[in-house]
């Protein structure tokens, strides 16, 4: 399942070729589902209409799903070992389908690359239905017919309601039917789709290679007094604005990245109280080559061509050390698939969360695993502080 926050995307963009994965023995599908408000709106009168609204996109998957479920053996596919992978707003998907019953059975493991922390949220079906009561009433609808009557590009177009900073959005919701509770929920209660997952993030899938040119020793400390509350004299302490912005922005870039980590070994932790099938979480660090890798670094979704090996589909000055991390990669990816293990004959090896406790999988430039965060005491701190937030309400 592609990225793109559920409001675009495409399986049919390059990366995501499969030739590669297939000549290690993979039969890969690709699916397109609803996005947008044709994925996820909902609308009271939608819910009164069939019970429920919402989450198009997702059962979309599921019939992708049940189709391959029937016919991928004559594809040369095991039905059996299905392995459901997605990437940022795909992985949050591939939670959604973890957690859902729609999905009972139809997959045997999956992946969840840039999507897997402790504070993810869902909506209920009451919450985001409100916004569809605003989306329709920005759009001058005043019931279903009137909302069917208006053109796809007229839908298409983004809605910023009064009092609102961004645009309005749907997406995957507690509605009853798909999803009868929230996921937190229905790990806690050991419900879930219990299948080996291998999930991860990337290096600078949140600040760039290099700080942010907005970030100053003022705004550093005002950005930790707001976001941490009592716990800021703590957090800069570990993370010290110093007394240049340099030093500001490196702290933010470091922080930022541990707290990621910490937030994806907390996921594990609580998904552990349940489940029977391990996890493996990795922290990709490598930098796709080009002018802009500096800025950039190991940016968000760029991984997904070396997973793919799919590098000769991007017209970036690659190098041998990249198709070598691009073999490694999709070797990984490919053991998983066919086993629910990545670890395979000339592989560094991959421990699972159970096997190294407090440890993740650096993989890309170094492949070994390191502590999910650069001290005991910032774990620690990290750890204290998702505690204190609202209730987790996705696993």
């Amino acid at each position: 399942m592609y990225g793109g926050g559920n409001v675009e995307g495409s399986a049919s963009v390059p990366v995501y070729d499969g030739e590669s994965l297939a000549k290690k023995g993979l039969v890969v599908v690709t699916m397109n589902y609803r996005l947008g408000v044709f994925g996820f709106f909902t609308h009271p009168a939608l819910t009164k209409e069939s019970d429920t609204s919402g989450n198009y996109g997702i059962l979309d998957q599921v019939a992708a799903l049940q189709w391959v479920r029937d016919n991928i053996a004559a594809f040369g596919g095991d039905p059996a070992r299905v392995t459901i992978a997605g990437q940022s707003a795909g992985a949050s998907d591939a939670h959604t389908l973890v957690a859902s019953p729609s999905a009972k059975g139809l997959f045997a493991r999956a992946i969840e690359e840039s999507g897997s922390n402790i504070s993810a949220t869902l909506r209920t079906l009451a919450e985001q239905e409100r916004d569809g009561v605003r989306f329709a009433e920005a759009k001058g609808a005043h019931s279903l017919a009137d909302l069917r009557a208006i053109s796809w590009k007229d839908l298409m177009t983004p809605v910023t309601v009064a009092g609102g900073d961004a645009p309005l959005r749907f997406g995957p919701v507690v509605d009853g039917h798909l999803l009868p509770a929230l996921p937190n929920e229905i790990f806690a209660q050991g419900k879930q789709n219990d299948v080996p997952e291998l999930t991860g993030l990337n290096k600078d899938d949140l600040g760039g290679g290099v700080p942010h040119p907005d970030t100053t020793v003022e705004a550093f400390e005002k950005s930790a007094s707001q976001r941490y509350g009592d716990m800021s004299g703590a957090f800069l302490k570990l993370y010290p604005a110093g007394s240049s912005n340099e030093q500001a922005g490196l702290s933010q870039n470091a922080s930022a990245r541990d707290q990621m980590r910490t937030s994806m070994y907390l996921w594990a932790l609580n998904r552990a109280k349940t489940a029977k099938t391990k996890a493996y979480t990795y922290y990709w660090d490598h930098t796709l080559p080009g002018p802009d890798a500096d800025k950039y670094g190991a940016f968000h979704t760029s991984e997904v061509p070396y997973v793919f090996n799919s590098l000769s589909k991007s017209d970036r000055p690659f190098t041998d050390a990249d198709h070598k991390i691009a073999e490694m990669m999709s070797s990984y990816w490919a053991n998983f698939a066919t086993t629910g293990d990545p670890n395979g004959k000339g592989l560094p090896h991959w421990p699972s969360v159970s096997e190294k406790p407090g440890m993740t999988m650096e993989v890309g430039d170094k492949n070994a695993p390191i502590n999910v965060a650069g001290s005991k005491a910032k774990e620690e701190f990290f750890t204290e502080f998702f505690a204190k937030r609202s209730p987790v309400q996705r696993p």
